[in-house]
């Protein structure tokens, strides 16, 4: 080492044992190597070793490249949205059909002596004067739609209910009475519904059964009437079943996005769920080693990266970012995966090059899951450089020491 511009080397003689001493440990330490510095987190080659060798896997987790079949698989897991549900605009619900369980109020008005009247009531002077002093009206039992769908009417017999509107069934009901009544007039109503209802459960303040109007209710006026979310709506997980199908959003986008919040239909089933979702970010991201809510329904894998400010220029290999997640046994059996499974999961580590352009696309598909783990490697340059700080460190206080001594 030379430092010609300061006079010669005789200057360094003069300097003492103590600069002496420094220069030899600074050569020490470069000696040394590199292992010895402070760092963030492993390097590719270190992750890939790592998962080689048996005593340093002891989960026995795999790694595997992201490919457009990895990508078709893991985008499979996300649940369609709500709205998907909601096929077409034709499809709204009329809540105001007879189903089966519902419990029906029947009123005959009949002109006259009736089948209907008990005949005290017919002998009966008490009635007003006027047209209709001989209109007379009976309500019938409670009536039960039976599971078939059908009801029974005195002097009727069985009639389908199922599927029409109370209107409809009570014009039929007359219909069935024409020659056995004087003129008669049918009025009924669903007192207990239980067709046109939804079910509510979960993180509500009132879980259970509500009726639906037929002002037609959207999702987030049931989840309202059972009373609300317990929780913030950005921790609100709705998930909605229709039938055979699933979708699911958060409550924050179903009250703030027009087309996810849906018309409740009967039968529907409402989870509320309280799941504060998240993921971790270590390594030599943008952003220093942080844990980053979703606050919305899905995060994609380049959305996580972009959220951290992506690899960071200075010390970040970003041919080397990697995914660390519990998969679900079903995925990781259509990935292939021989891991024994954990009671969270099977354990798995997705790797993806960002400095193939391609990954872009493919990270666009890959949907991030809650307690996900980010790792984005370091670079192998990363230690020489900060090796270079530090003997720059060292030194810089000695050159200045020796030029101000001139």
């Amino acid at each position: 080492m030379r430092f010609k511009h300061l006079g010669s080397i005789r200057y360094l003689k003069l300097s003492g044992k103590k600069f002496l001493v420094g220069l030899s440990s600074v050569g020490a330490l470069t000696l040394s190597g590199c292992n010895s510095l402070p760092d963030s987190a492993p390097t590719e080659s270190h992750v890939l070793k790592t998962a080689r060798l048996q005593q340093t896997n002891p989960l026995g987790f795999q790694i595997i490249s992201i490919t457009p079949k990895v990508m078709d698989i893991l985008s499979a897991e996300i649940p369609p949205l709500i709205s998907s549900l909601d096929t077409s605009t034709s499809d709204r619900p009329r809540n105001d059909h007879i189903g089966p369980g519902d419990v029906l109020t029947i009123t005959i008005f009949e002109l006259g002596g009736g089948l209907f009247v008990p005949s005290e009531t017919q002998n009966s002077s008490s009635a007003a004067p006027g047209p209709l002093a001989n209109v007379t009206n009976q309500n019938l039992p409670p009536t039960q739609v039976e599971t078939d769908g059908t009801i029974i009417i005195p002097y009727v017999g069985r009639l389908h209910a199922a599927g029409l509107t109370p209107q409809s069934l009570a014009e039929n009901i007359r219909n069935s009475l024409r020659g056995k009544s004087q003129n008669p007039q049918v009025m009924v109503r669903i007192s207990n519904d239980i067709a046109n209802t939804v079910i509510v459960s979960g993180e509500v303040h009132n879980p259970g059964r509500v009726v639906l109007s037929t002002t037609r209710e959207h999702l987030s006026d049931v989840i309202a009437i059972a009373g609300g979310a317990i929780r913030p709506p950005e921790d609100s997980h709705v998930e909605l079943v229709r039938g055979d199908k699933v979708g699911a959003t958060d409550l924050g986008t179903l009250e703030s996005v027009p087309r996810e919040d849906v018309y409740a239909h009967p039968g529907d089933r409402i989870h509320v769920i309280y799941q504060p979702r998240s993921y971790t970010v270590f390594g030599a991201a943008g952003a220093q080693a942080t844990e980053v809510p979703f606050k919305t329904p899905h995060v994609s894998l380049a959305e996580a990266l972009a959220r951290v400010g992506g690899p960071n220029d200075n010390r970040a290999d970003p041919n080397a970012v990697f995914l660390f997640r519990f998969e679900d046994p079903i995925a990781a059996k259509q990935l292939g995966l021989t891991t024994p499974p954990t009671p969270q999961g099977i354990p798995v580590v997705y790797q993806i090059d960002m400095m193939n352009p391609n990954s872009y696309f493919l990270a666009q598909h890959v949907p991030m899951k809650t307690k996900d783990v980010l790792l984005i490697a370091n670079a192998k340059a990363d230690k020489f450089y900060k090796l270079d700080q530090l003997i720059g460190t060292l030194i810089s206080p000695a050159i200045t020491a020796a030029y101000l001594a001139r």
